[in-house]
């Protein structure tokens, strides 16, 4: 369900519905703590081109049909069952990692599997191929159960592209290779949370305002098994960021009870502007 507004900021009459989107926070514990996937967006792709973020995109139609083939689907609407296995699809397509197990089995699919199914990844991202065939034809069952809900956010009504996106965490299979699909991404990382953040000061990384803010959220818990209960505990706020015109300057507002270091923030000025940031 989409937020309404807070009090005082109206619907933009040209405001586009957002589109259904999923992402996952793939996390490990590394030598040095939790780390998380990360991807480099490609510099031709038209949302968050160039910025390191994590996996994850649009929602297609065919998520929506595959209950059958869902382990923890039973007690989920059309909505969270979609947005789940949106996630786990994009995750297999962008970065090969795939929470799923063999029909029947409770372990998910080793990687030594994933590696003969890594050909499908362009299929299914080409649409030569449907996620329901796919799941059929090797006998998969989507493991929904791995997924837990971490945020939500809805792209500012003043965006000309809009997503109402869930962010997920789960733990990457320890014998799965995640690697950037070369399409939507070009690059790939596993990186500790505060090192991601510290990239986004100096330069090195670009981060956009809601990546940030989950990462900084992520650098709270000190291993997956901390992550994973954190989201269990959190009530989950829609985040819809709104801006607000002040004495000092244009402000970006997200609600102060969605848990995160802030709840607003000073945008910088227009480049060429004359004013400060």
């Amino acid at each position: 369900m989409i937020a309404a507004p807070p009090s005082g900021h109206s619907r933009m009459p040209s405001s586009p519905e957002p589109v259904p989107a999923a992402t996952i926070l793939m996390l490990r514990d590394g030598p040095e703590g939790l780390e998380v996937f990360m991807v480099v967006r490609h510099h031709q792709i038209d949302f968050a081109s160039g910025a390191l973020v994590f996996p994850g995109g649009k929602v297609d139609p065919g998520d929506a049909v595959v209950r059958d083939h869902c382990d923890g689907a039973d007690d989920l609407d059309e909505r969270d069952l979609a947005m789940r296995v949106g996630a786990i699809r994009e995750a297999f397509e962008e970065c090969g990692i795939l929470l799923a197990r063999p029909r029947g089995d409770t372990a998910l699919v080793s990687g030594a599997r994933l590696e003969a199914l890594d050909a499908y990844r362009d299929k299914l991202h080409s649409g030569e191929l449907s996620l329901a065939d796919f799941l059929e034809q090797e006998q998969l069952t989507l493991a929904l159960d791995t997924l837990t809900r971490f945020a939500h956010w809805i792209t500012p009504e003043m965006m000309p592209k809009r997503f109402d996106t869930d962010f997920f965490v789960a733990a990457a299979p320890a014998d799965h290779v995640a690697l950037h699909d070369g399409h939507e991404s070009v690059d790939s990382i596993w990186i500790r949370p505060d090192d991601a953040l510290a990239g986004a000061v100096d330069g090195t990384y670009t981060v956009i305002f809601p990546t940030r803010l989950n990462i900084e959220m992520l650098a709270e818990s000190k291993d997956v098994a901390d992550a994973v209960a954190a989201s269990v505990a959190r009530r989950i706020v829609s985040v819809l960021p709104v801006t607000e015109k002040r004495e000092d300057g244009n402000y970006i507002v997200i609600p102060a009870d969605a848990g995160y270091r802030i709840s607003e923030e000073k945008m910088a000025a227009p480049a060429g502007s004359g004013k400060g940031a």
